[in-house]
């Protein structure tokens, strides 16, 4: 199957079993907008918990705030968003379509890499086992070409972006022949910035309004937030500071569903530390960063960084965690050296003083930052496209089943009377009140055995348990695996301490140990 059919059946299956609905949709939508339904606000909480409590717990330097959305304009003045936050937009004449030129640009060197890799494939499969993959790729005249085109493209590409130079870019996309995938022409306009913040009015009246923004990002209210919090909580360096909450930015080019969203929620956590270590610290945060990812067991192969040939204003070194999402590998996590830009901004334009003393040396800094910073609505995103899949079973039928991670899954258990008659629904009614204290539960009595198991398959809910008529004489139910459908009979006190141990956020918490 196409990867592209493969999304469109998850963009379809979200909404059918409660997980995401365009917003306002009975008034035909707002672009780029989506609400979480009954199941997807539970997959969302729990992505959040399991990120929370690997910053917060595991790490005794590393506590939490939540800022307000909106603060003074003069933050983003300092941090750079009103002179600088501004994405390079061209538009299709045909199409009427706007399209980001950055993006059209690496999605094009993602093709020159797809190339490669059909060269390799092919390559493997006559002569298999004697097969040398980097001697291929080093000495393959087609993969050579093909790499010499690409890094050449990339090399462009990177200065074009240091500037910006905007002219550069629409030569590029021009000279790489790059199509509106709308109307498959190259009529294209200048390419233009357009900044992405929105503002709105503060104030009673119109003449003593005040301009502010809807935060872009969260990472401002951590850093005007640190003193508050390093006086208050006696942090000594290093030492975080994690937060959860919305940002806002507006999207021209908001496109796949929910990876570009106008309302989006971010995860993330500014970590202080000495003048000179900052290098050093982002190598650890990268790798406790992908470790986290891993730890949801999707394959290591499905992850990679990407580092990046145009550093924001503020940073010495940037990566990104990607994931092999159906449309390709996309950006889930970013992870930056900051400097100590934000917190020098800061000072120089409140005109407070923002230095940690250092009692052990006796002297006074501004400390330079590593941000690590996760989109929550991606993390979903790419959650969603890994989990799902459509078996073929051994009597020819095919079952849509969410693989989920146990701890992230919204029902941990469904719990099934086998027939709604003879005492078996009360039963069932018993064992849900004395489970629900424990995990999420869902109670589910309609249409046959079959059909239930299907429909708890496709929300991703990995154990059922079924009350059967032994049940009442023996103290057991049939309890069934999501992922291998297996059974076994388990008695009813047995369950809490079976499941549990499985489904908490602890089961993930004890991988990154």
């Amino acid at each position: 199957m196409a990867q592209e059919d493969v999304f469109k059946k998850i963009v379809s299956h979200s909404k059918e079993y409660g997980f995401v609905f365009p917003s306002s949709e009975i008034y035909d939508g707002l672009g780029a907008v989506y609400d979480y339904g009954q199941m997807g606000v539970e997959l969302k909480n729990n992505i959040k918990q399991y990120w929370w409590k690997a910053m917060t717990m595991l790490h005794d330097n590393i506590v939490g705030i939540d800022s307000a959305i909106f603060m003074h304009p003069t933050i983003w003045k300092a941090s750079g968003h009103v002179d600088a936050f501004n994405d390079p937009l061209i538009d299709n004449r045909d199409s009427k379509k706007r399209y980001r030129a950055d993006v059209l640009i690496e999605d094009q060197i993602a093709k020159y890499d797809e190339k490669i890799q059909k060269e390799v494939e092919k390559a493997r499969k006559r002569f298999k086992e004697a097969f040398n993959e980097e001697q291929y790729l080093a000495t393959s005249p087609r993969v050579l070409e093909i790499k010499e085109k690409r890094d050449a493209l990339h090399a462009r590409y990177a200065a074009a972006m240091q500037g910006p130079d905007l002219e550069e870019l629409k030569q590029i996309i021009l000279d790489e022949e790059i199509v509106c995938p709308i109307s498959g022409t190259r009529n294209w306009t200048d390419v233009r910035q357009f900044n992405l913040m929105f503002s709105t009015e503060m104030g009673a009246s119109a003449d003593a309004s005040m301009k502010i923004y809807l935060r872009p990002e969260t990472a401002q209210g951590i850093f005007v937030n640190y003193l508050n919090v390093q006086k208050t909580g006696r942090m000594k360096i290093p030492f975080g500071i994690a937060q959860i909450g919305k940002a806002f930015r507006n999207e021209i080019v908001a496109r796949q569903f929910i990876f570009r969203m106008r309302e989006f929620e971010q995860m993330e956590m500014q970590f202080f530390v000495h003048p000179g270590t900052e290098l050093e610290w982002f190598a650890r945060w990268k790798e406790q960063r992908m470790k986290w990812h891993q730890a949801l067991g999707f394959g290591a192969e499905n992850y990679r960084f990407h580092d990046h040939d145009k550093l924001a204003h503020y940073a010495n070194a940037a990566t990104d965690i990607e994931f092999h999402m159906p449309f390709g590998f996309k950006e889930v996590e970013g992870i930056h050296s900051r400097t100590n830009f934000d917190l020098s901004q800061h000072e120089k334009y409140s005109g407070k003083q923002i230095k940690y003393f250092d009692p052990q040396t006796g002297e006074s800094f501004v400390p330079f930052v590593i941000e690590t910073s996760i989109g929550v609505d991606r993390m979903f995103l790419s959650i969603m496209c890994h989990a799902y899949d459509e078996e073929k079973l051994e009597n020819g039928e095919t079952r849509t089943v969410l693989h989920l991670p146990d701890a992230l899954a919204p029902v941990k258990l469904a719990v099934m009377p086998l027939v709604k008659k003879d005492g078996l629904p009360e039963k069932a009614r018993e064992i849900m009140d004395d489970l629900k204290f424990h995990f999420n539960c869902q109670y589910d009595e309609k249409d046959s055995i079959g059909k239930r198991y299907r429909r708890q398959d496709a929300i991703g809910t990995p154990y059922c348990a079924t009350i059967d008529h032994d049940t009442l004489s023996d103290g057991c139910v049939t309890l069934r695996h999501r992922d291998t459908m297996q059974q076994e009979r388990l008695s009813i006190s047995e369950l809490a301490s079976v499941i549990e141990d499985k489904v908490s956020i602890t089961s993930l918490l004890k991988k990154l140990q």
